[in-house]
């Protein structure tokens, strides 16, 4: 999915313009866009968190010369999904039910 059909589900949903929904729309994004960039979390219960994350300077190769390069450490975005995300797209398994216990008394 696209932003475009995004946009359009959004205001199929919401019952509203599709203007609407864009504008919407590009403001959650804006907003989540620069509050990540200031180092902050944003965390929307049931769908997930977005957070900058560091990442350590490592030891890596160039692929064409195969020569030890060193990678700086850095920020990245992250994503976590929440627990709902999570079990819509992959419902827990249900659990097995143990066999009801077998009784030791004798047979008549």
């Amino acid at each position: 999915m696209n932003k475009g059909e995004l946009i359009d589900a959004i205001a199929a949903k919401a019952d509203c313009t599709k203007k609407d929904a864009d504008t919407v729309l590009t403001a959650l994004l804006d907003t989540i866009l620069d509050t990540v960039a200031e180092g902050e979390k944003v965390t929307l219960v049931g769908f997930g968190t977005f957070e900058v994350r560091d990442r350590s300077a490592r030891e890596g190769r160039n692929p064409s010369t195969g020569a030890t390069i060193q990678i700086p450490a850095t920020k990245v975005p992250a994503f976590s999904a929440g627990k709902l995300f999570k079990e819509k797209v992959a419902p827990p398994a249900l659990e097995e039910q143990a066999p009801a216990a077998k009784s030791k008394g004798k047979s008549k």
